[in-house]
């Protein structure tokens, strides 16, 4: 029982990791990409918002593969099934899924209209907001090394903005800056909320949760939040644009297709590795690594859209780092606590004695 224990909690930080590179790939990844698509002639918002949850059919495929799986390893004959979700639990995904669907038009609205650098920024004040729906949603356990993680990135943030003022792009009214300000602030603060949700119906769920149900939920919430904007779409008479949109585009026809599947695949990692994180740790930690890959996400919008790396983006880059390392040497120190008070508490094996 023992060995099988180890096994289980090694394999669950080989998933935690796997989990957190998907997730750093997604969070770096998405921002940029989304706004080559504007940069470069893009206009339509609710296609932008599409795409960040679209690409859910490619979680089909794990699925599929962890299926045929459980079948192999089946040796009595009996049937497994291909979706473990239940009713209760497919509800609760489809309602944070439209909740998602509304922060996807929200972000993107605020990506159409800022720069990578300053939309990142604001977005990172997610943090703040949701270390407070967890703490009333979850009852999430904060340490001194979490609060003090949570403080260092958010003041991180906070010396990200000293010098925003002038980075308004060209051709842009103070009006459309402050509207696409305050829409990726609201859209902090619904993702902000949304993370402890997911957190929320892992705890409620009634189920035994596995990593194949995780996905399960993820494509279920990213099916209504595409279902939310495929109506915005409509209404916007988005798809009717895409084929003129292709033809005006900066890069070509082709490479805008080529944007908009990329732009689907990636954000796809950002959000399975945010509800894996969730699934492995907790949303405290996807959201301090959300938060953490803040200056990754504006030293890459430096080099690939030359915007500029003041010493203020380089102090916030210290103090991400410096949250990142005290969060999880917090985690390290309450980690060994918890094997001690266990082999503490573990009753000795009384020496056998030999029959007369």
């Amino acid at each position: 029982m023992e060995i099988e224990a180890q096994s289980s909690a090694t394999m669950k930080k080989a998933l935690l990791v796997l989990n957190c590179i998907i997730l750093s790939i997604g969070n770096c990844g998405g921002p940029l990409i989304m706004r080559l698509y504007f940069v470069r002639g893009g206009k339509r918002i609710w296609l932008s918002s599409w795409l960040e949850t679209g690409g859910w059919p490619i979680i089909l495929i794990p699925l599929i593969i962890t299926y045929f799986h459980r079948r192999r390893s089946i040796t009595d004959g009996s049937t497994t099934k291909l979706f473990f979700i239940k009713p209760r639990l497919f509800a609760a995904a489809a309602a944070i899924g439209v909740l998602t669907g509304l922060d996807d038009y929200l972000y993107a609205y605020g990506v159409a209209r800022l720069p990578v650098s300053t939309s990142s920024l604001i977005i990172a004040t997610q943090l703040a907001f949701m270390a407070g729906f967890a703490f009333l949603l979850v009852k999430q356990r904060f340490t001194p090394y979490s609060i003090n993680a949570v403080v260092l990135l958010t003041v991180g943030a906070a010396v990200l903005g000293l010098h925003t003022s002038g980075d308004r792009p060209d051709k842009e009214s103070n009006r459309e800056y402050l509207i696409g300000f305050f829409m990726t602030l609201v859209a902090a603060a619904l993702y902000g909320f949304v993370l402890p949700m997911v957190e929320l119906t892992y705890k409620k769920a009634k189920q035994a949760l596995s990593y194949s149900l995780v996905m399960e939920i993820q494509m279920v919430m990213c099916l209504f939040a595409t279902a939310f904007c495929t109506v915005g779409m409509l209404i916007n008479k988005d798809f009717q644009a895409i084929s003129r949109e292709a033809k005006e585009y900066e890069l070509g026809e082709g490479k805008y297709y080529v944007v908009l599947v990329w732009s689907a695949i990636i954000w796809q990692f950002f959000f399975l590795g945010a509800i894996g994180v969730i699934f492995c740790a907790s949303s405290l930690l996807s959201g301090i690594l959300i938060a953490v890959l803040l200056p990754v996400t504006e030293i890459l919008a430096v080099i690939f859209f030359q915007e500029k790396f003041q010493a203020e983006k380089g102090v916030a880059l210290a103090l991400s780092i410096w949250g990142f390392v005290s969060y999880f040497y917090g985690e390290l120190k309450d980690s060994k606590k918890k094997k001690q008070v266990t082999e503490t508490e573990m009753p000795k094996q009384a020496p056998e004695t030999e029959m007369p």
